[in-house]
């Protein structure tokens, strides 16, 4: 899968959204990457302040988000169906960070 195709599939998972879902992450930055160096089996992770967290407005920084395609493509690329749901699991999971939800409780739910 190209890294533009990986695009795609992510984008289109933010487009599931609800609009008042979606107008909480304009200040958080979307970055799509190969691997992560440290953990080369990560496919997303937060990088921010949630919001639940945040104290007097946004943070100077935004809030990122990075995916990474090289393992998600690794572990379900011969499935291009699974591929894409396990992008929109990734996308969710990392974007529920942002609205303060921890592994706990996104395990709970089933997205873990």
């Amino acid at each position: 899968m190209t890294a533009a195709d990986f695009e795609r599939l992510a984008r289109a998972a933010l487009a599931e959204l609800p609009p008042f879902a979606r107008d909480h992450l304009a200040n958080v930055i979307l970055l799509f990457e190969d691997a992560d160096p440290d953990d080369p089996d990560l496919y997303g992770v937060y990088d921010g302040v949630a919001l639940p967290d945040r104290e007097g407005g946004e943070p100077i920084e935004p809030a990122r988000i990075h995916l990474y395609r090289l393992p998600l493509v690794e572990d379900f690329g011969d499935d291009p169906d699974e591929l894409a749901e396990e992008v929109r699991v990734t996308v969710l999971h990392e974007i529920a960070h942002h609205f303060g939800i921890d592994d706990d409780r996104l395990e709970e739910l089933g997205w873990g």
